[in-house]
């Protein structure tokens, strides 16, 4: 007699019964797996690597982003052989170094300006007066992000700097191309984050002084 569940009396036939039969497989798979072996981390250009950009850069991305660029200032650098740039002598490892670092510190800059503008507020609503507080905290996170990008466009602007020594004149490592042009830019003042990030200060300063100004009476 043909069983009422018309699969010939098979559990498996279920769809239920088949997706569990198919997860479990997957895990014998996995556990049958060869051991992967963990990326051992050790120095700068590597945690470089660890660094990108997002479609939408959430605050949880641009932080990650911010700790895998301070581990990539604080470690030391890989064998010349493993640099991002072709190295052939010791006058361009050295110009390569000071490159890497003013990018990074550069790439630390974008991501607290990116980071302090989820909080900034660019301008003070009368219909936000119920919420001041919290306005006037979430500015305070923005102002102390902005702040941080100051202090790290000083490091930046002295290692580009450190780059123009006459030395390094007829030198220009072309794999990091983008980097020769940042420092360009430092040096003839078309890139200036110090007057964009005083500029975000200001601006921050009058909207809070309107949300200090806000009473009872405002809304």
């Amino acid at each position: 007699m043909r069983n009422r569940t018309g699969n010939g009396g098979c559990p498996g036939g279920s769809p239920y019964a088949v997706r569990a039969l198919a997860v479990l497989g997957l895990l014998l798979l996995a556990l049958n797996a060869p051991p992967l072996h963990a990326y051992y981390v050790q120095y700068k250009e590597q945690y470089f690597r660890l660094f990108h950009l997002h479609y939408i850069q959430y605050p949880d991305d641009t932080m990650e982003n911010i700790y895998w660029l301070e581990k990539a200032l604080k470690a030391d650098f890989a064998n010349p052989l493993y640099a991002l740039a072709l190295i052939e002598d010791e006058v361009q490892w050295e110009k390569y170094r000071y490159l890497f670092m003013m990018h990074v510190n550069l790439k630390l800059i974008e991501q607290y300006l990116y980071l302090g503008n989820k909080w900034n507020k660019r301008n003070a609503y009368f219909y936000n007066a119920p919420w001041k507080e919290q306005n006037l905290e979430s500015l305070e996170t923005a102002e102390t992000c902005f702040k941080t990008a100051l202090y790290y466009w000083k490091d930046a602007r002295e290692w580009a700097e450190k780059s123009f020594d006459r030395r390094f004149r007829f030198i220009n490592l072309q794999k990091v191309q983008f980097w020769e042009d940042e420092a360009g830019r430092i040096g003839d003042g078309s890139l200036d984050y110090e007057g964009i990030i005083n500029r975000e200060l200001k601006l921050l300063a009058e909207v809070r002084k309107r949300f200090q100004a806000m009473d009872e009476n405002t809304y």
